[in-house]
């Protein structure tokens, strides 16, 4: 009975990481650069990890007055639409959103209108993968 429970517990073991293998966030990035529109250039990418057990995911980053920011996303599954990319400035206000009136687009572009701290949060709606990747570039206005 204990070798059958170790064995168990070790094949477990194996489908939860080969699980989390699963999810190339490197892959899922480099896409979103790609899909950066003509006159954006990169600024960073983001990694949304399955191995992060979290409702929400959140990066900040200094945004420029006068400046208009492009975010691309990119999820494992090309058709999932399940992950919600949310713009804030520094003082908690929604900038800007991918999910617009219950529809999801893999694209958002916004202007800033003041220099400071954004924070950019990834959240998932109806899925238990959080397999993704999301990239920013800009433009002057």
């Amino acid at each position: 009975m204990k070798k059958f429970i170790a064995v168990t517990f070790f094949i477990s073991i194996v489908h939860f990481q080969q699980g989390f293998a699963q999810c190339n966030t490197d892959e899922l990035c480099n896409t979103c650069i790609s899909k950066l529109t003509s006159g954006y250039s990169f600024l960073k990418t983001y990694k949304i990890s399955g191995e992060q057990d979290l409702a929400k995911v959140e990066y900040s980053y200094v945004f420029t007055k006068g400046t208009q920011y492009m975010l691309t996303l990119c999820e494992q599954t090309a058709s999932a639409n399940t992950i919600i990319m949310t713009v804030f400035d520094s003082k908690r206000n929604k900038v800007a959103s991918n999910k617009i009136n219950g529809a999801v687009v893999a694209a958002i572009a916004f202007p800033c209108n003041a220099t400071g701290i954004y924070y950019i949060q990834y959240t998932f709606e109806g899925t238990t993968s959080r397999c993704g990747g999301s990239g920013l570039g800009f433009k002057r206005i």
